[in-house]
């Protein structure tokens, strides 16, 4: 199956892609370092170092999905949330790109800062436009005044039924919870062409963290996997959770444990020492400071964040027992989003942090594009279900 990929930046999410099966048709992203670590990596990607705004979809001929992270800093909890006031808003462009090139399906996602309720309307805004791509919104009118129109075509019983339209659905995830060893909370809108006439759901998590409490503070199993002795003490927060576990019988696990960042880091050595792997260098300047504290080696990472001005600390730091800080190291980082060693980043220390900090983790990517392409295939295989929109 084909894909285009919209906002690549360093190539998580179109990495999870191509493990899931699909072929890249081109990647569009702007950014100069960026597309210097996709070329780095991926030279037989056709990839586009341009402006979206710029890109003719109708001339790519035919894709089966249209997938891509319009930049999140007009949602972001970090930046000044802005939203659809903020020219970097380019869910637009995502709508006309479904709209050009009519894919039976498409992946976008986002910061979970989309789904504070001061956007609720500009949320459903966006939901609308990709349920019917091809409404005519008025460039003239504002934003909200084409939400009442879109709500009014949504509730018509007159609309055309040949007209291109989506079933959408929009889902939270914590990467944490498939595998990745970060909490990285997204958005993600997921769309199937309506002549399709099926039905998708989002994978369910793979992961737990009560299954990590109980490797932890019941069995041991943890410490033992990583030859450590069990820890003396459970965090008071999570006592009555930890007393539940240990009255519970394990009689068989249903999910695996989240990963940790001592999980991700198993093999690397300190970035002070000389090492075979790239992009694992020690970083100095670390500190810490409230709200700053950095990530604990037993637990999922915190979200590495990209920044605006520079990388920022606490987010991109490890915490040490004795509550020492230091930066991850970009091969680190690059672990912690699930990036394979092989992948190089092209950049300076801070550019590469930012590439990985706007990066879909690889194994969620991978996670959600395999569902749908499995579910693409059974839906393509069944003639009844099947009508071509074009």
């Amino acid at each position: 199956m084909k894909s285009i990929e919209l906002f690549s930046g360093a190539g998580g999410l179109a990495l999870g892609l191509e493990a899931a099966g699909f072929e890249h048709v081109a990647l569009v992203e702007r950014n100069r370092d960026a597309c210097a670590t996709l070329r780095l990596n991926r030279p037989q990607w056709n990839l586009l170092e341009s402006d979206v705004r710029e890109i003719q979809f109708g001339e790519m001929g035919h894709v089966d999905l249209v997938a891509g992270g319009p930049p999140c800093q007009p949602f972001s909890i970090g930046g000044k949330a802005r939203g659809y006031d903020d020219t970097r808003d380019m869910f637009p462009q995502a709508v006309r790109a479904v709209k050009e090139l009519r894919p039976k399906a498409f992946m976008f996602e986002n910061v979970r800062g989309l789904l504070r309720q001061s956007f609720s309307n500009y949320v459903e805004f966006i939901r609308l436009q990709l349920t019917y791509p091809e409404f005519p919104v008025s460039q003239n009118l504002p934003w909200d005044v084409n939400l009442q129109r879109l709500q009014k075509h949504h509730s018509s019983k007159t609309r055309l039924t040949d007209s291109l339209t989506y079933q959408v659905y929009i889902h939270l995830a914590d990467a944490a919870d498939f595998g990745v060893p970060q909490r990285r909370h997204r958005v993600f809108f997921i769309g199937l062409r309506s002549d399709l006439n099926t039905e998708w759901f989002f994978p369910s998590p793979t992961h737990s963290q009560d299954e990590l409490l109980r490797q932890k503070f019941v069995t041991g199993e943890y410490w033992k996997q990583h030859g450590l002795p069990p820890a003396r003490d459970t965090p008071s927060r999570l006592n009555s959770r930890i007393l539940r576990l240990q009255s519970e019988p394990a009689l068989f696990k249903i999910r695996d444990r989240w990963n940790t960042v001592r999980d991700a880091l198993k093999g690397l050595p300190h970035p002070n020492q000389n090492t075979k792997f790239q992009n694992h260098a020690l970083q100095p300047g670390a500190k810490s400071y409230p709200g700053h504290t950095g990530s604990a080696w037993d637990e999922p990472a915190k979200a590495l964040k990209a920044g605006n001005h520079g990388v920022p600390g606490g987010e991109n730091m490890l915490r040490d027992d004795n509550d020492q800080v230091r930066y991850f190291s970009v091969r680190e980082s690059a672990r912690i989003q699930t990036f394979p060693d092989s992948y190089i980043f092209s950049g300076s220390w801070t550019e590469s942090m930012r590439q990985l900090g706007n990066a879909v983790p690889v194994r969620l990517a991978q996670t959600v594009a395999a569902s749908i392409h499995s579910h693409l295939n059974k839906t393509h295989e069944n003639p009844a279900n099947f009508q071509s929109a074009l």
